[in-house]
């Protein structure tokens, strides 16, 4: 028997780091993960602190998948760590409880029952105040949700190792910025790893309108001037994971600019720069091409914008060797 398109082994996935991953081969999987994420990063929304630009919330690459940190509750501080080696989300408290869920084809509203049992057995007495999906078209209370019900494992793996490929090169990326930058996060209502520059002046009011999200999360989220970068599953005329890069707000002549490397192109669609996954995947050196397209084009809003990059970059020669 053959195996799964998404499982089989090819000549293009000769480097682990960086494994192909078509769309088509595990939109279902990534479809459930995406509300399996939403769940457990409300539950974060809930009780971190706010933090600007809504930092507190996100998800962040883990050696084994996508982990909370640590979040706080009334007896101490807990973590939600999905591991994508085992395909298991491991719920951990600093009085050493521990409780863990399969990562296997499961409906999200079963999902939700069973995560919300174990954070009451660990004494997190944590309500949803909006216990339904945000920043997509078709939002399911994920109670009622037994729509979404695939886990292909191999797929979730290969996913994780595109975003520890990715955060390796971001981690790079942001060594080279003195001024305010985000750190590199994954933001589950958009099911995207991302990292964002700052020029340190406000931004005009963003008009929000990302699918039932109300608009201020829009308007924290982009209250000042940015350039940021990141990777998402594919979607929009792209077949596999691209990466991309925007400005907000664009400034003129962004679009023209010329980015790197070869391949690299502005999306008009998506009002973004975008570099599709395979051009990246099989260069000579994928990160270092990678790494090229983030420069690039946050040189194309820091340029266009005037930012004062003397003051917000860190000499090339400066810093340990």
């Amino acid at each position: 028997m053959n195996a799964p398109a998404s499982s089989a082994t090819t000549e293009r996935d000769r480097n682990p780091d960086w494994p192909t991953l078509a769309l088509a081969d595990w939109k279902d999987t990534f479809d459930t993960l995406h509300m399996w994420t939403q769940i457990v990063g409300k539950t974060r929304l809930g009780l971190a602190p706010m933090q600007n630009h809504w930092w507190q919330v996100t998800l962040y690459v883990s050696p084994r998948g996508l982990t909370t940190s640590a979040i706080p509750f009334d007896a101490g501080v807990f973590s939600a760590e999905f591991d994508f080696l085992d395909h298991r989300l491991v719920l951990r408290t600093s009085e050493g409880a521990t409780r863990t869920l399969a990562l296997a084809p499961r409906t999200v509203a079963d999902f939700h029952a069973e995560y919300v049992d174990a954070l009451r057995s660990l004494g997190i007495d944590f309500r949803f105040a909006r216990p339904s999906p945000v920043e997509v078209e078709m939002s399911i209370p994920f109670a009622e949700d037994r729509q979404h019900a695939s886990y292909d494992p191999e797929a979730a793996r290969k996913w994780w190792q595109i975003l520890r490929s990715t955060d390796r090169v971001m981690e790079r990326f942001r060594s080279r910025f003195v001024g305010k930058a985000s750190p590199a996060h994954f933001f589950w209502g958009s099911f995207d790893h991302a990292t964002t520059r700052f020029s340190g002046r406000p931004a005009p009011t963003h008009p929000g309108g990302a699918p039932n999200c109300p608009d201020y999360v829009m308007v924290e989220a982009y209250s000042h001037e940015c350039a940021s970068c990141g990777v998402w599953p594919g979607g929009m005329g792209y077949e596999e994971p691209a990466f991309y890069a925007y400005a907000y707000p664009e400034p003129d002549g962004y679009a023209r600019y010329p980015v790197s490397p070869a391949g690299a192109r502005y999306d008009t669609a998506l009002r973004e720069f975008v570099l599709p996954y395979d051009i990246a995947r099989d260069a000579a050196d994928p990160d270092a091409a990678l790494l090229e397209f983030f420069q690039s084009t946050y040189e194309a809003a820091a340029e266009l914008a005037h930012w004062n990059r003397a003051a917000l970059e860190r000499p090339r020669a400066s810093g340990p060797p």
